[in-house]
């Protein structure tokens, strides 16, 4: 019988709805609530996360039969510090929202919302997740219930009540809560096995490099979405002369 985990549970529910926040899967669920019913798309998603990140846990917890669990606490915390800097990049729909499918509205969302999360940031952090609590029901109950809270408010804000998430705060805000956990990993298991100064150390190098790559990526981030627009504008004017 399983033991749930207050820890585990907070910490996937929490993680999760951060990592959300405009990501793919999100943009993926507001757009198909504005071709569906929106109670149908919380369903679906509820589905697809279910399936989608029982696998990620399956996944996690098979990597601690064969990886020292200090080895996965580490690789777990620069994983965190490696969403920090995915969320800050960013997602965008290349094409999910306009797959047509014969099935219903539940087995269409579902499906392209199974297919989009393989190799999301959700799902990898899911992963990590399982791995480094080693409690596979709490954290699956965790991260669905973060995917529910963060695709309906997606849902709620963007499209029923018809506006724009501050995306760029919400990213920064949630780059930040994953690299600060990142790094209070990384220093639970070096201060163990390398001493404090050494910690001390790696801990400032990689919080320069955090701040940094972050900043960084922001700044590319903006000029891709300046340039994108800029396209989008050069493509209306042709048609705006007719």
């Amino acid at each position: 019988m399983f033991e749930l985990s207050f820890a585990a549970f907070a910490a996937s529910l929490v993680f999760v709805v951060l990592a959300e926040m405009g990501d793919k899967t999100q943009l993926l669920a507001m757009s198909f609530a504005t071709c569906y019913n929106p109670y149908k798309v919380i369903l679906a998603v509820f589905i697809a996360t279910i399936a989608n990140h029982a696998l990620a846990v399956v996944a996690g917890q098979f990597l601690t039969t064969i990886v020292p669990i200090d080895i996965i606490s580490l690789a777990a915390s620069l994983s965190f510090i490696g969403f920090g800097l995915w969320t800050i990049r960013g997602d965008q729909l290349k094409g999910e929202d306009k797959k047509i499918s014969r099935f219903g509205a539940v087995a269409t969302v579902a499906i392209a919302f199974f297919i989009a999360e393989f190799g999301d940031k959700t799902q990898l952090a899911t992963i990590s997740l399982a791995a480094e609590y080693q409690n596979p029901v709490s954290v699956l109950v965790g991260t669905t219930l973060g995917m529910l809270v963060a695709d309906g408010i997606g849902i709620v804000v963007g499209v029923v009540l018809c506006k724009r998430i501050p995306q760029r705060k919400i990213k920064w805000f949630s780059a930040l809560i994953f690299v600060l956990f990142g790094l209070v990993g990384i220093y639970e298991v070096l201060s163990v096995k390398v001493g404090l100064g050494y910690t001390v150390l790696t801990l400032t190098l990689l919080t320069i490099l955090s701040v940094y790559a972050m900043f960084a990526t922001s700044k590319r981030q903006k000029i891709n979405d300046e340039n994108l627009e800029e396209r989008k504008i050069c493509k209306r004017s042709p048609d705006q002369k007719n």
